[in-house]
């Protein structure tokens, strides 16, 4: 395979030795920063150069854990690579043992002192959001002693995401089916979702019972992993004075449990929306008996589902041209200069991200497999890594870590424009069609699935916040029963899909899937505004993207005239996917 669909991890670290130099200096400038315990707030100065030392270390352990985490996950059968991680993963809790004690003591300070080093020292500027954002969260802050023991125990605390991951994406082997051809062929995540949009049905049904009995037969592992990691999140927050994981998780996402709230009850309040768009999924595939093995089919496809990288990368660059020359030649380089690694491999990490390496570039991770989907995801991606480039780009290191809440806006504009130059673009009536049903069950996996994880996570928690002891059973039954409420009664919601819970990554960062939910509400409003306004909005949106989280993402998001407190957005959102179905309806 050519090397221009890898990454080149060499613009980190041309070797190890260069790892280890810079590894070796970060830990020496940890020690430097060390001796400010005790006596940080005791001047202005000493708050300065703490914070100087502590900015540059933090750029350094960017690269080091970036570079770390991009390595192994290229083969995560490699013992170099486990061994690399581990190494990072160490230095982390280093990094954070060693810095606990800054947020304790500028919270613990005298009253006004640090107020008043704000204001006369002026070289403290630079390091105003992050010491205000303490200061207000001084409820939350244990005792020095207790930060110190907390950051200790960060590296167990991944325990139970770390060895799902291993589990699942390296030892699990689902076993084989035999494809459209008649070809038999190993199943594995990234290929798992080609076969459920397979237009034979038994394709479709072997991949969906081989993925789910594998599942089965490690749920009661699996089950003891997240809920462990649940029972972990609700100790945390209970320990630092939140209400609840939650208030803990939104706090912490410069959002609101009343974004939370707000979404889930309006998306319930949309569900007959989304039994209209299932009924109309069954009866354009003629089906009397709907499975949730056939939720993936696009009935309008008439082509196999296949293109190239090159083409897809064409497609993209043309869809985001709306965005203005600087924004398309950031999106050239990223494609020309091996920000992406593109293509499936044995042991290489599941799924799709794009990371940020202050000071180098973002680097994007896909398992391309040629499938029109992949198209999308590309864009989604990229969408990330714009944000990252425009936020390093303006902000320092501490100001440029924007939240989930506003990354997830991002890249689903990316793909929202996307979906519209096809769709516009597109002269033939059934691929039109194909294209319009694409972006529907896009909005329905985004909005109304992701809103349903998030109703599932909201359960948990607050069972096990209550002392309620749950079993494999109980999670299997929640989820059950949510798939029932958001497909309605034209769908068969098939036994087996109890166990999907079990393999979703991300209930492992507690309450990180609503805000895909939200992102998409957000990024409905944003890319309508796009192709209306043209420039004068594109301007508000990049200076949005450009924040970093220099400002609350409730406050950022404001920045282009949407309120995630209010109903609006979110029934905006429901009104768009309601008004595309019909648009489908009128076109067929």
């Amino acid at each position: 395979m050519s090397s221009k669909y890898e990454w080149n991890l060499k613009e980190i670290f041309e070797n190890k030795k260069e790892f280890d130099n810079l590894k070796k200096d970060l830990e020496d400038e940890l020690e430097e920063i060390s001796k400010y315990q005790g006596k940080l707030c005791e001047s202005s100065d000493n708050l300065y150069s703490c914070y100087k030392l502590y900015e540059k270390a933090l750029e350094k352990y960017e690269k080091l854990y970036g570079y770390g985490m991009l390595y192994y996950n290229l083969d995560m059968s490699n013992q170099e690579g486990i061994k690399l991680y581990k190494e990072v993963e160490s230095l982390g809790t280093k990094f954070g043992t060693k810095t606990s004690f800054i947020e304790p003591e500028i919270t613990y300070s005298k009253d006004g002192v640090v107020e008043k080093y704000l204001e006369e020292d002026k070289r403290l500027l630079r390091y105003k959001r992050e010491i205000l954002d303490i200061l207000k969260e001084k409820e939350h802050i244990l005792s020095k002693q207790e930060e110190n023991l907390l950051a200790n125990y960060s590296e167990v605390f991944s325990s139970p995401e770390n060895t799902f991951e291993i589990l699942t994406n390296a030892e699990f082997e689902f076993g084989k089916l035999k494809d459209e051809d008649g070809k038999e062929v190993e199943l594995n995540e990234s290929n798992y979702t080609i076969y459920l949009k397979s237009k034979n049905e038994n394709v479709r049904k072997e991949a969906f019972n081989l993925m789910y009995n594998k599942y089965s037969k490690f749920i009661n592992t699996i089950t003891e992993l997240y809920l462990s990691n649940v029972k972990m999140t609700s100790v945390t927050a209970n320990l630092r004075k939140y209400k609840s994981s939650l208030d803990m998780a939104t706090k912490n996402d410069d959002a609101s449990i009343k974004v939370y709230e707000e979404l889930i009850k309006e998306i319930n309040k949309g569900l007959d929306i989304n039994h209209k768009f299932i009924n109309l999924k069954k009866k354009l595939l003629k089906k009397e008996d709907f499975h949730m093995y056939d939720l993936y089919v696009n009935p309008f496809e008439i082509e196999k589902d296949e293109i190239t990288y090159e083409q897809a990368r064409k497609e993209v660059e043309n869809a985001l041209s709306v965005m203005g020359k600087e924004y398309t030649n950031k999106l050239e380089e990223a494609f020309d200069n091996n920000w992406i690694d593109v293509y499936a491999k044995t042991n290489k990490k599941s799924g799709a991200y794009s990371m940020g390496v202050y000071n180098v570039h973002p680097y994007v991770l896909l398992n391309f497999v040629n499938s029109k989907r992949d198209v999308s995801t590309i864009a989604h991606e990229l969408g990330h890594s714009m944000h990252s480039y425009y936020s390093n780009s303006n902000q320092t290191i501490i100001d440029a870590n924007y939240t989930i809440m506003v990354a997830e806006v991002a890249s689903t504009v990316n793909e929202l424009l996307l979906s519209n130059y096809q769709i516009k673009n597109e002269k033939d009536k059934t691929k039109k069609a194909e294209l319009l049903y694409e972006l529907l069950e896009m909005i329905r996996a985004t909005l109304f699935r992701q809103s349903m994880f998030a109703e599932f996570e909201k359960l948990v928690h607050e069972k096990i916040e209550n002392n309620v002891t749950l079993s494999s059973e109980d999670l299997n039954n929640i989820y059950y029963d949510l798939n029932k409420k958001y497909f309605g009664n034209n769908m068969i919601v098939d036994e087996k899909i109890k166990y999907e819970w079990a393999r979703i990554p991300h209930f492992y960062s507690d309450f990180y899937v609503y805000k895909y939910a939200t992102g998409i509400s957000c990024a409905i409003s944003i890319a309508n505004n796009i192709l209306k306004q043209g420039e004068p909005f594109i301007k508000k949106y990049i200076e949005m993207l450009k924040q970093g989280c220099s400002k609350k993402s409730i406050e950022l998001l404001k920045m282009v005239d949407i309120d995630l407190e209010k109903e609006d957005v979110y029934k905006n959102a429901i009104d768009f996917y309601n008004d595309k179905i019909k648009e489908l309806e009128e076109l067929i």
